[in-house]
């Protein structure tokens, strides 16, 4: 975030919304229009106070977290520490017990459904690549593009050449270019995951979450991933939750790290200052 402008600050300068103004605000009756996304203080997303528990449980614990737009930021942190279930709450599938989370300046993720967070611009990806495997690489990112699903205009649907021109750069992006009418089930593991990717991008998010993405791959996919997250920041933002430091390495060298802790924030700063750091070395690194 801007050093000039605090967490702190950033939420109070976020209108609070009620009621059917806040309905009229994020157009709950609607879908969410993502170009609408409010950054002006540059924050795409705010966690302030969430707290979750499963059956006496506390898997978020007044965690405060803020993500800038276009950065990527590395969650790193030992098992429980409460990384999925954040994400669960940025993307609905949880509802928090205490706290608030924005996306934006005035977007309260906390009243909408799965559906209305994907479509306001949150994209997630989980550990197995969900991909459909009987249909080509290509045919996989045109299902996935941001079109009317309607059963009417997918009978009459015709690519038009735009949206192939678009396919065809992301394609060029995810490094499948030359796989494009392979079907996907052939795909090596590293690929499938590239390709998933691509299909998110292909909905047009304004925030990836990425949970584990280097699990299974090669060194060699590794070392590409990264080089792809690396080039994908900046025009999207990206939050990655990853255990294999050497990873987290590569792809944190400039960026932010934030360590989780028994559902709230360990440490966090540069990847240096968290490696370094007493308490993460004690509970997650070791030395």
């Amino acid at each position: 975030m801007n050093a000039a402008i605090t967490s702190s600050q950033a939420a109070q300068s976020r209108p609070q919304l009620s009621g059917s103004t806040f309905d009229r605000a994020v157009g709950l009756e609607r879908p969410i229009d993502a170009r609408a996304l409010d950054t002006r203080y540059k924050v795409i997303l705010y966690l302030e106070g969430i707290s979750v528990s499963f059956d006496g449980f506390k898997a978020l614990n007044d965690l405060n977290l803020t993500i800038d737009r276009g950065e990527l930021r590395s969650i790193i942190g030992p098992n429980g520490a409460g990384k999925t279930t954040m994400m669960d709450v940025i993307t609905g599938k949880t509802r928090p017990d205490a706290g608030t989370a924005f996306f934006g300046q005035t977007i309260d993720l906390t009243r909408l459904n799965e559906a209305q967070i994907a479509h306001a611009g949150i994209g997630r990806k989980f550990q197995k690549p969900t991909v459909f495997e009987e249909l080509t690489v290509f045919e996989n990112l045109e299902l996935a593009m941001k079109t009317d699903k309607g059963i009417w205009t997918s009978l009459f649907f015709t690519l038009t050449g735009e949206m192939r021109s678009k396919i065809e750069e992301k394609l060029e992006l995810i490094q499948l270019k030359d796989h494009a009418h392979r079907p996907a089930g052939l795909l090596s593991h590293g690929q499938k995951q590239w390709l998933e990717i691509g299909m998110l991008l292909m909905q047009e998010p304004q925030l990836l979450l990425l949970d584990e993405p280097a699990a299974g791959m090669t060194d060699e996919e590794t070392e590409r991933s990264g080089e792809l997250f690396l080039s994908l920041a900046g025009p999207y933002t990206l939050v990655v939750v990853e255990h294999d430091m050497e990873f987290i390495k590569q792809i944190s060298h400039n960026g932010r790290v934030t360590c989780l802790h028994e559902g709230s924030v360990l440490a966090e700063g540069s990847l240096e200052q968290v490696q370094n750091n007493e308490r993460v070395i004690e509970v997650y690194l070791g030395r």
